[in-house]
């Protein structure tokens, strides 16, 4: 399986496709960042129709980032410009724009002629100031939520990237984290300190908060069976001089367990990170700090080992799309499959016939759409078949993503200037 990955590896650079691959992602990515930005600066605030997110969603910061990418989706779907309302946020008094750059230079109040809560993009064609509340209160649902990805993009996506759902979010992800000064500085300094470099796998260990609720304990040797495997998958291509991990998590015990347990390896690690990503001080800038960090450097590595029933490493992976033109395949989650809080029905199509091995299968014929619950990481997935309505297993290699298009607008002004 390894030799075939690493074939598969070099086939995708051969006769110039490494070269395209890295011309169109950047061409793709201009494009999308260049319509949000024309979106978020009208010429005249007082006129502009505008959506209003306000961050202070009761969950952690990982969790707040995807509420915000929601909204902003859905702004982009509406063509109005997001107005963020972020001040006395309980990560930073001050609000998102001390931390990140501004999602707007010309339009950040919320004023208009006429206000209202969502009630649907065709019910609010004349209200001038939408309020939209959590992706679990939304009534009607528009059809711009994950895991949709815009029709006139489509057909590009498909060609270029293994998950375009991924891909899409990960442009908004992208506009919103643009670091200030003081944390481009932060994220340099940290990087110099801790001696991040490449080659390097990240490891993300969540346990305060989750285990027990929403997510099932993972012992460290768990992970580092993946660490392994994908360091004799990165050797095949590269020279592995050290293997060198970084370990990001909330407990502050793990990182001495790692180290004592494998020595082989070098644990990148920053403990006071660990200590301030705990429950008792999860709330502060010093903890806001230490969650961009990890996310950052988990962002940065060449292959990702984490739950994905977890923000930050979701968020993380997202970040990776972003790096490069096609890091769908850079991970390894010990449970969920990649979700978006919040998103419509994630489907398969069946490509092959499938007969029940035993009661815990269901049947499948191709074209049946079949509804993800999960993959169970053994060859096989469980999903409910919607023309029969089984719950059951199928195995994973006899299906393939069904990916929904949305009829997003266009931005021909936004795409002329950028082609000048």
């Amino acid at each position: 399986m390894a030799s075939i990955m690493t074939d598969l590896h070099y086939l995708s650079q051969a006769d110039g496709a490494g070269d395209w691959r890295e011309k169109e992602a950047k061409d793709l990515s201009d494009l999308v960042q260049n319509r949000i930005t024309y979106l978020q600066n009208p010429q005249d605030c007082s006129k502009a129709r505008k959506l209003v997110c306000n961050i202070n969603k009761g969950c952690g910061y990982g969790c707040q980032l995807h509420h915000v990418v929601y909204c902003f989706m859905i702004a982009y779907g509406t063509q109005r410009t997001l107005i963020l309302e972020s001040q006395n946020w309980r990560y930073a008094t001050g609000g998102w724009e001390t931390v990140f750059l501004p999602v707007s230079q010309t339009c950040t109040e919320r004023t208009g002629v006429t206000t209202g809560h969502w009630s649907g993009e065709a019910n609010d064609k004349d209200v001038q100031v939408v309020e939209l509340p959590i992706v679990d209160s939304l009534h009607p649902r528009p059809p711009y939520l994950p895991l949709a990805i815009p029709e006139d993009l489509a057909q590009r996506l498909h060609r270029l990237h293994g998950d375009p759902s991924v891909w899409w979010v990960s442009q908004f992800v992208k506009y919103l984290i643009r670091p200030q000064a003081w944390l481009e500085k932060e994220i340099q300094d940290t990087t110099a300190k801790l001696g991040f470099r490449h080659p390097i796998i990240g490891v993300h260990v969540r346990r305060t908060d989750k285990v027990g609720t929403e997510a099932a304990f993972h012992p460290i040797e768990e992970y580092m069976v993946h660490v392994e495997d994908h360091f004799q998958h990165l050797a095949r291509r590269m020279l592995v001089d050290k293997k060198r991990v970084y370990l990001a998590t909330d407990d502050p015990s793990l990182l001495q367990e790692a180290k004592a347990k494998y020595p082989e390896y070098e644990f990148i690690s920053d403990n006071s990170i660990s200590w301030s990503a705990g429950l008792h001080n999860r709330y502060t800038e010093n903890s806001l700090r230490g969650v961009i960090l990890d996310i950052h450097f988990l962002s940065q590595t060449n292959f990702l080992v984490c739950t994905f029933s977890s923000q930050v490493c979701r968020v993380a992976y997202e970040i990776m799309q972003t790096l490069h033109p096609d890091a769908s395949s850079h991970f390894h989650s010990l449970d969920d499959i990649y979700y978006f809080g919040g998103q419509n029905a994630h489907n398969q199509l069946a490509v092959y016939a499938h007969q029940p091995r035993s009661s815990d299968d269901i049947p499948l014929e191709p074209g049946d759409l079949i509804g993800v619950a999960g993959n169970h990481w053994d060859g096989n997935s469980k999903g409910i078949n919607r023309k029969t309505g089984r719950t059951g297993l199928y195995p994973s290699y006899k299906v393939k993503e069904k990916i929904e298009t949305v009829k997003y607008p266009t931005y021909p002004e936004a795409d002329k200037m950028l082609n000048q």
